[in-house]
């Protein structure tokens, strides 16, 4: 069979942080891609703002290098498992993988469930170990590292035979040697490894066209874009083609445009062949795991998995008493909108109508990927209500069964015990436990979706920051009984509308934690700060001092109170009650109650325990 040799594709795989997107800047700097005049933003392939911001890979992207006459496309992954579904059709496309490990952190949790997908594809892979110009670097044990988790995911002998290529991204050096004295000033060891190693894709251009869609893309001007790769055959502009759909139904259409990639450029192409990776507009309502193939050939290849929500919560209209002052879309319709575009390229996200027209159920792959989504909206100028996360319960063979997430910790031995302790609390069941030696322990746990609600913020006051924690989806397994997680103590309410002052809050201070400063306007209902113990009080902030003409000795100006304790969106997503809302708007993010009177809040709860 003959290869296209002018050709390579590769996904890249790498823990947040690791210094893969860093990597994939510095091969498109050195390649012979970018014009020269072209000064490369930082983290290039990271274009979305909270992207940058927390430096994560949300969605799969796509680049191409040029480099001695040999075009390279490279798949960058989400590392994070909210985004699996991502992974998986990545995986498809693509015939080898670079794997980039931490010289000093080594192999890590995220990086395995990535990497479990391409052996399974029985992919080629490349190691790159990064960060060697690190003072803690241990390249060697890494490697060691490297090899024991290929044995342990049931890599084949070939896999196991792994070229390694040592660099450091940040400073453009690379080298076939782990000794940091021989890094070279370029990144050609790593591009000569690719072409190396890498199998070429196969050209069976003369035969019938199948071409598949992995991701999707979509822009106001040609609609939805498939982007896939063209696994037989040749497509040109203009074809008339049959998309096969998901359902089993057939559709023609006519190609309209063609685009392949190179740098960060998709390039308006004339035809495609066996090998390319390109993205294709022209059809409406293609969706990811479709075949396109010719009108008088039409063999569709077998449909991709995409990884099903575990996660759900509702969206609702704002309807606070401060609705509608900052947001610019605030109706029903606009919000309906905004998550049926969403659907457009998020495909493991789910929509639901509800009985009321101000709400939906969305659904997706864990707290990241949900806020992520809420957190665009709001930048967006988008106000709108959420209620708490909860998990998809589904049932196999009649049994009812929930999500369970394998969580993976270091920490410090000192914190250890506390983590065991809560974690069994959360019905964690430990899996496994290494001491690393160097007063480290790693811990491995199966525990339930819902006992990991809200358990990142306890964790980082747990390990005082130096914890490590990471989970990815594991199984489903069947629903274990009683309450999991959530949030003990009860909430501080307030019983007024107006501004908080420092003498209301001065008033309260010792019921619990204030999460407002003084001046901030709350309104009757709106959760101003978390209780010590377990029962909701309500609570009045705004209170002012009654001024008298006495004098006091010590003056007004001494009263100093707490700093108070400021929520981040995800944090207030994990804080909120199963009768509380999380009010989002571009400029604030409130917690309140979903009865926001305290009578009426008092008959609703005594109803709900009558029934």
């Amino acid at each position: 069979m003959n290869k296209r040799e002018d050709i390579r594709n590769v996904a890249i795989i790498a823990h947040v942080d690791h210094g893969k997107t860093t990597l994939v800047d510095e091969l498109l700097k050195q390649s012979d891609t970018l014009d020269t005049h072209k000064e490369l933003a930082e983290r290039a392939m990271d274009s979305n703002d909270i992207e940058k911001e927390r430096g994560i890979t949300i969605l799969a992207k796509n680049t191409a290098v040029k480099y001695k006459d040999h075009h390279i496309n490279i798949m960058d992954t989400p590392g994070h498992a909210d985004f699996g579904g991502e992974v998986e059709r990545i995986m498809k496309m693509v015939d080898g993988v670079l794997l980039v490990v931490d010289a000093y952190e080594g192999t890590m949790p995220q990086t395995r469930f990535v990497l479990k997908k391409a052996l399974e594809q029985k992919l080629t892979p490349i190691v790159v170990v990064n960060k060697i110009d690190k003072p803690s670097a241990r390249p060697e044990e890494v490697v060691d590292e490297v090899l024991e988790l290929f044995i342990e995911l049931g890599a084949d002998d070939d896999q196991l035979e792994f070229p390694v290529v040592y660099t450091s991204a940040v400073n453009g050096t690379s080298s076939v040697s782990d000794d940091p004295a021989d890094q070279e000033e370029s990144m050609n060891p790593v591009f000569d490894t690719i072409l190396k190693e890498i199998p070429a894709p196969e050209d069976n251009s003369e035969e019938p066209l199948q071409f598949q869609v992995a991701l999707l893309d979509y822009n106001d001007y040609v609609g939805r874009i498939g982007i896939g790769r063209v696994f037989r055959g040749t497509m040109k502009v203009g074809d008339q083609v049959t998309l096969s759909k998901l359902d089993g139904s057939t559709k023609n259409f006519r190609v309209t445009k063609l685009f392949g990639f190179l740098g960060l450029e998709r390039v308006e192409i004339k035809e495609a062949k066996a090998g390319d990776l390109i993205a294709v507009s022209g059809m409406e309502d293609i969706f990811v795991g479709e075949t396109v193939t010719p009108v008088d050939h039409v063999e569709p290849l077998p449909v991709l998995h995409i990884d099903e929500p575990t996660l759900q919560m509702t969206f609702l209209v704002n309807n606070s008493p401060f609705a509608g002052r900052e947001g610019k879309w605030v109706t029903s319709r606009k919000l309906e909108e905004r998550l049926m575009s969403e659907l457009h390229t998020d495909v493991s996200l789910r929509v639901e109508n509800t009985e009321s027209p101000d709400a939906w159920i969305v659904s997706g792959r864990g707290e990241l990927h949900l806020s992520i989504l809420v957190e665009n909206m709001r930048r967006e100028g988008y106000e709108l209500q959420v209620s708490r996360p909860e998990v998809i319960v589904k049932e196999f063979d009649g049994k009812k069964c929930e999500p369970f997430e394998r969580v993976q910790i270091d920490t410090p031995e000192e914190y250890m015990g506390s983590v065991i302790e809560t974690l069994s609390l959360r019905k964690g069941e430990m899996q496994d436990m290494v001491n690393n030696g160097n007063g480290q322990v790693r811990l491995v746990f199966l525990v339930p979706a819902r006992g990991m609600i809200g358990y990142s913020t306890e964790f980082l006051s747990l390990t005082h920051g130096y914890g490590i924690m990471n989970h990815t989806f594991d199984q489903y397994l069947p629903v274990i009984a009683g309450s999991i997680g959530g949030r003990r103590n009860g909430a501080l309410v307030s019983t007024e509308t107006g501004k908080a002052s420092t003498y209301g809050i001065m008033g309260v201070e010792d019921r619990g934690t204030i999460f407002v400063e003084p001046g901030t306007e709350i309104y009757e209902g709106m959760i101003v700060g978390e209780n010590s113990r377990e029962n909701d009080i309500t609570v009045n902030i705004t209170k002012e001092k009654q001024k008298t003409n006495v004098r006091s000795a010590n003056k007004d100006q001494t009263s100093v109170i707490k700093a108070p304790r400021k929520l981040s969106l995800e944090e207030s997503l994990e804080f909120l009650g199963d009768d509380e809302y999380c009010e989002i708007t571009p400029e604030h993010v409130r917690l309140r109650k979903q009865v926001l009177n305290k009578g009426e809040r008092e008959k609703a709860s005594k109803k709900k325990k009558k029934a």
